[in-house]
């Protein structure tokens, strides 16, 4: 159930995978490229985005990212296959945060 919508907002995001896949997570969790997970420079962890491309998943924030310039959000590699996002790499996506 949602609590509490912040007004969507349109970010840059691009998609991590197989490289992390099984590693350490900025939280502590291991990672998983088909998780419905997200990396931010600065939401909590645990926050809940809705991410929307040509379709929409919520992930949780699990991890700390991107760190290229220009880039909001690291979607898993899952995800990004999900929204159809994967081909695109890099790409406007319209995100909304659920508390």
């Amino acid at each position: 159930m949602i609590n509490s919508l912040i007004a969507s907002t349109l970010w840059v995001a691009s998609w991590y995978g197989p490289y992390f896949h099984g590693r350490t997570t900025a939280n502590g969790e291991t990672f998983n490229q088909y998780a419905a997970t997200a990396a931010h420079k600065t939401l909590p962890f645990g926050t809940k985005v809705k991410v929307c491309y040509k379709g929409c998943e919520v992930v949780r924030i699990n991890d700390r990212g991107p760190f290229i310039p220009g880039r909001d959000i690291d979607i898993s590699k899952g995800t990004a296959e999900r929204i159809g996002m994967i081909g695109a790499g890099v790409a406007p996506v319209t995100i909304t945060i659920i508390k």
